[in-house]
Parts: structure tokens; C-alpha cells; sequence
């Protein structure tokens, strides 16, 4: 579980996060929701440790980011901000290892060369592990971030948009895998999305933020309603009851 407490952080005036009080449950996918600028990404960071918090306390699994030496929460919580600046001649397979430091330093053992392979067919990227970086696809780079990230076994899965510049094929192969790793992996995966359907389709909770505050929290059911969605971003929204349950209609 993850947990908020009076977490606040300000940069301007004009620019302040919460207080924000949350509970995250898990294992499941939790889904941070809401126009930009609503916090999310910030709040995300702060329970990753990425970012100080001004005020508050954030737990990951009983550890208090701020107090827990860091070689013990890289074995808690792993993150993946929404812009990575890795080296592109790095293979597949070699980023991918990279989850593995916390554990072996990057000595790897025989365990860890088992984990990666693990991770690695996890996402299908087995044909892949000797390409490098800049030789992939947009969807198949994001992958083998967030194949690096699960590789890091830690039972708290923070993700920055991890469906930044994907197509709809590949950023529905992405929510697809990420439902199996809460799964079957029984992983607590938390990640900013952008599009709501997105959300309701894959996620358990969906928090709704906007202006630097928890609107809402709830499961898809609770959430999709036309008149919360309508005001929170702020345009005409028409929820309905799709095949898989609810959907939103924007117009």
C-alpha cells in the first residue's frame, strides 16, 4: 500500500499540490487522472522520491520515502519518469539489466540474468535484446523501459505515462501487459494516464486530481460519471456502459 499524508508541495504562489491525503491499495493498477497541471506527475515523483514534498509524509509499503536509506527503497518502489535520457547505444538487453543494480550492483549473477530473461519475454522483446536503443520503435523502446523497471522486482511500480507517443495498437499492448504484471505478478502498478478510457478499461482505482488536489477515488463504476468528468476537464463529457463496462464520450 501506498500512503499520503499531508503531502503539499508548492512552487509558486500561483502553483501548489494538495494537501493530498491517498491510499493506494494493491496489488492492482491505479490510474492518476486529470487535465494538465493537476499534479499528477508531481504527486507520482514524491512517492518515488524523485521529488521533496514540502510538507506530508509518504509511506510505500510501510517505508517512509523521506527516511529510508536508498539501496532499501530500490528494493520497494521502482520509477519511470516520463522522460529517460539513457544511453542509446545500450542494447535491449543491457537497459533491461539496469533494473537489476539495487541487487547485484551490476555484477549479475546467474539469478539476475534469469530475472532479465524473465522481463524480457514478459514484454516479447526476446527477438530484440541485441538491438540497441536507437535502432527500436517508439512503442518497442517503451516496452523495454518498463520491462527494465519490472526487472527491478520491487512490489511498487511507479509509471510516468508510460503511453507517451504510443500508437493506440501499442499503447493497448502496453495496458495489456501492465494488467498481467498486477496480476499475475501481483505487482502495485501506479501510473499516470491521460486518456480515461484508458483507465476505466485496465485499472482498479482511478484518482482523479485537478489543480493540484484529489477530486475523487473510486473504482471505474464510481468514476465515470458525465458530471464529474464534465468539470474536471472542463468539456462536454457523455459517459455510457460499453462491452467491458463504462466509457467516456467526449463532444
Amino acid at each position: 500500500m501506498i500512503i499520503t499524508s499531508g503531502v503539499h508541495k508548492a512552487y509558486s504562489d500561483e502553483v501548489t499540490i494538495g494537501p493530498v491525503d491517498l491510499e493506494i491499495p494493491g496489488p492492482g493498477i491505479t490510474a492518476l487522472v486529470g487535465p494538465n497541471g493537476a499534479g499528477k506527475s508531481t504527486l507520482l515523483t514524491i512517492m518515488g522520491r524523485l521529488l521533496g514534498a514540502d510538507a506530508g509524509t509518504t509511506t510505500v509499503g510501510g517505508y517512509d520515502v523521506t527516511r529510508t536509506p536508498g539501496k532499501t527503497l530500490a528494493k520497494v518502489v521502482s520509477v519511470l519518469r516520463q522522460e529517460n535520457h539513457f544511453v542509446t547505444r545500450l542494447t535491449v538487453r543491457q537497459l533491461v539489466g539496469l533494473g537489476r543494480f539495487p541487487h547485484c550492483g551490476g555484477r549479475l549473477t546467474a539469478e539476475d540474468h534469469r530475472v532479465v530473461d524473465d522481463a524480457l519475454h514478459f514484454f516479447g522483446l526476446e527477438p530484440l535484446q541485441g538491438r540497441f536503443l536507437d535502432e527500436l520503435s517508439g512503442g518497442q523502446r517503451q516496452r523495454a523501459y518498463v520491462a527494465m523497471v519490472l526487472a527491478q522486482e520491487t512490489p511498487h511500480v511507479l509509471l510516468d505515462e508510460p503511453l507517451n507517443n504510443l500508437d493506440m495498437r501499442h499503447a493497448v499492448s502496453m495496458m495489456q501487459h501492465l494488467r498481467r504484471a498486477a496480476d499475475e505478478l501481483e505487482r502495485t502498478i501506479v501510473l499516470v494516464v491521460h486518456d480515461i478510457n484508458f483507465a476505466a478499461r485496465y485499472a482498479d482505482t482511478i484518482v482523479v486530481m485537478k489543480d493540484g488536489r484529489v477530486v475523487e477515488t473510486g473504482p471505474p463504476a464510481q468514476i465515470l460519471r458525465d458530471e464529474l468528468l464534465s468539470g474536471v476537464f472542463e468539456t462536454p463529457v457523455r459517459c455510457i456502459e460499453g462491452p467491458d463496462g463504462p466509457l467516456a464520450v467526449y463532444f
